[in-house]
C-alpha cells in the first residue's frame, strides 16, 4: 500500500515545483504582448500628432501667403503703401567676455536670425579674388605684358549694427595697394532713402559700377577706356543717396551722388569747391516669366585736369558725361542652369572743355553672351569710341569670348580681340584669364 502511493506523491511534487516556472512563462508572454500593443498605439498617436502639426503649419502658411499677395496687389494698384519697419528694438545677446560697450548703449549685441551680430562685428566675411592675365599677339598702341597679375581683390564685409553695414574692397596690384571701394550703407533712413558714405564707384551706367572680376570680358570696352576713365572709372570719396520711386508699372530707382572731384583722368579738383556730381535713373521690368529688361540713364559733371597746371588752377574747364544703358536677360525657368542669354549696350556722350576748344565725343559697345551648357559660355562684343581729348580720333574693336567655370570658385576665359586704332594700327590679340577666389564674397548688385 505505502509502496503504491509513492509514485503518485512524486508526480504531485514535481507538478507543484514546475507550476511557478510555467506561470512565469505565461505572464511574461502576456506582458510582452501587452507591451507590443502599447508601443504600436504610441507610434500611431505620435504619427497622428505629426500629421496634425504639419496640416496646421500648411494652413498657416497658406493664410499668410494669401494675406501677402492681397497686400502686394493693393500696393501695385496704389491703394496701400509698404508697411513701415517695426520700431521695437531687436532682441539682444550677451556680449562676449572683454567686449563690453561694443554693441550700443547697453553693450548688448543685436541678434539677426538667431545669430548674434558678434559673429560679424568681430569676424567679418573675408574673401580674396585673384585675377591672372596672359596675352599673345601684338599691340603697339596699348601694349600689355605677356603674363601679369594685375589685381587681387580683398573684401571685408560685415553688419555694423541694425542700421548699417560696411564693405571694403582693397586692390592689390603690381604697383601697390589701393582702396577700390570702402563705404558704409544705411538702408533704413527716413523717407525710404538708402545712403552710402565713403569711397564709391559712381552709379554711371553699368560697366563703371562693376569690379574687374565681375565684367564678362577680360578687358573693359573702348568707350570705358576713352571716355569713362578706364579701369579706375568714375570712383571717388563722397556721398550717395538712392530712393525707389513707387509706381504701378515698373521698378524705378533714382540715385544722386556728390564726390570730392578727383576721378583718375576724368575729373580733377584744384580747390575745395570743385566737387563732381553724378545722377542715375534706373528702370526694371519683367517682360515674361523668363525675360526681363534693365535700362537706365546717367549724368556726371566735374572739373577736368585741363584746368590744373603744376598743381595750380589755370582755368575753369569742366567735363560733362551723359549715358544710356540697357540690359536684356533671358533665363528659361526649367533650363536656367543650362541655357541663358544676356545682351548689353551702353552709349556715352562726352563734352570736355579744354584750352584748345570743346571736344564733343561719343562711344558705345554692344555685346551678347550665351550660355552653352552648365559650365560653358560664349559671347561677342563690338566697340566704337572717340577719344575724350580729341573727338576726331576714332577707335573700333571686335571681340569673341569663350568661358569655362570649373566651379563657382574659379573661371577660365579666352578672348580674341581685334582693335583698329585711330593711328591706323590694327592689333590682333589672344587674351587668357584665370580667376579664382577663396572666402565668402558678398553678392554684387543685380
Amino acid at each position: 500500500m505505502e509502496t503504491s502511493r509513492l509514485p503518485r506523491m512524486l508526480l504531485m511534487a514535481g507538478a507543484l515545483l514546475a507550476w511557478p516556472v510555467v506561470a512565469s512563462a505565461g505572464q511574461a508572454e502576456q506582458a510582452a504582448g501587452f507591451g507590443q500593443q502599447i508601443g504600436a498605439e504610441s507610434q500611431a498617436l505620435a504619427a497622428q500628432a505629426i500629421r496634425q502639426e504639419i496640416e496646421r503649419m500648411r494652413q498657416d502658411f497658406v493664410a499668410r501667403l494669401a494675406a501677402l499677395e492681397a497686400r502686394l496687389a493693393l500696393i501695385d494698384r496704389g491703394q496701400a503703401t509698404p508697411a513701415p519697419a517695426p520700431s521695437a528694438a531687436p532682441p539682444t545677446a550677451e556680449v562676449p567676455p572683454g567686449a563690453a560697450g561694443a554693441g550700443g548703449p547697453s553693450g548688448a549685441l543685436p541678434v539677426y536670425g538667431n545669430v548674434s551680430a558678434a559673429s560679424k562685428i568681430f569676424n567679418p566675411d573675408v574673401a580674396v579674388i585673384g585675377n591672372f592675365l596672359g596675352a599673345a599677339g601684338r599691340n603697339a598702341v596699348n601694349p600689355a605684358p605677356a603674363l601679369q597679375m594685375p589685381e587681387s581683390e580683398l573684401s571685408l564685409q560685415a553688419i555694423v549694427d541694425p542700421y548699417a553695414r560696411a564693405d571694403f574692397f582693397l586692390a592689390f596690384g603690381e604697383e601697390g595697394v589701393d582702396l577700390e571701394e570702402g563705404f558704409i550703407t544705411f538702408p533704413t533712413l527716413p523717407g525710404g532713402l538708402l545712403a552710402k558714405v565713403g569711397k564709391i564707384r559712381a552709379a554711371f551706367g553699368k560697366v563703371n559700377t562693376l569690379h574687374r572680376h565681375v565684367i564678362p570680358w577680360t578687358d573693359r570696352p573702348l568707350v570705358t577706356g576713352n571716355l569713362v576713365g578706364g579701369e579706375e572709372g568714375v570712383a571717388d570719396a563722397g556721398v550717395s543717396v538712392a530712393r525707389l520711386i513707387p509706381n504701378p508699372w515698373i521698378f524705378l530707382e533714382a540715385t544722386g551722388q556728390i564726390f570730392r572731384g578727383d576721378s583718375g583722368d576724368i575729373f580733377a579738383s584744384s580747390r575745395r569747391s570743385d566737387l563732381s556730381y553724378t545722377g542715375h535713373m534706373r528702370g526694371y521690368h519683367d517682360l515674361t516669366e523668363s525675360t526681363n529688361l534693365d535700362f537706365g540713364a546717367s549724368f556726371s559733371r566735374g572739373h577736368n585736369a585741363s584746368g590744373v597746371v603744376d598743381g595750380e588752377d589755370a582755368g575753369r574747364f569742366t567735363t560733362d558725361l551723359v549715358g544710356v544703358d540697357a540690359t536684356l536677360r533671358w533665363r528659361p525657368l526649367r533650363r536656367s542652369i543650362y541655357h541663358s542669354f544676356v545682351g548689353r549696350s551702353e552709349i556715352v556722350w562726352s563734352r570736355r572743355e579744354q584750352p584748345d576748344g570743346r571736344q564733343d565725343a561719343r562711344g558705345f559697345y554692344l555685346s551678347g553672351d550665351y550660355q552653352l551648357g552648365r559650365r560653358w559660355f560664349t559671347g561677342v562684343r563690338f566697340d566704337r569710341s572717340d577719344r575724350a581729348e580729341d573727338a576726331s580720333a576714332h577707335d573700333t574693336g571686335q571681340s569673341i569670348t569663350l568661358t569655362y567655370w570649373p566651379s563657382e570658385f574659379s573661371q577660365l576665359r579666352g578672348q580674341f580681340r581685334r582693335t583698329d586704332y585711330a593711328e591706323g594700327v590694327t592689333a590682333n590679340e589672344l587674351l587668357f584669364q584665370l580667376q579664382f577666389n577663396i572666402g565668402a564674397h558678398g553678392a554684387h548688385p543685380f
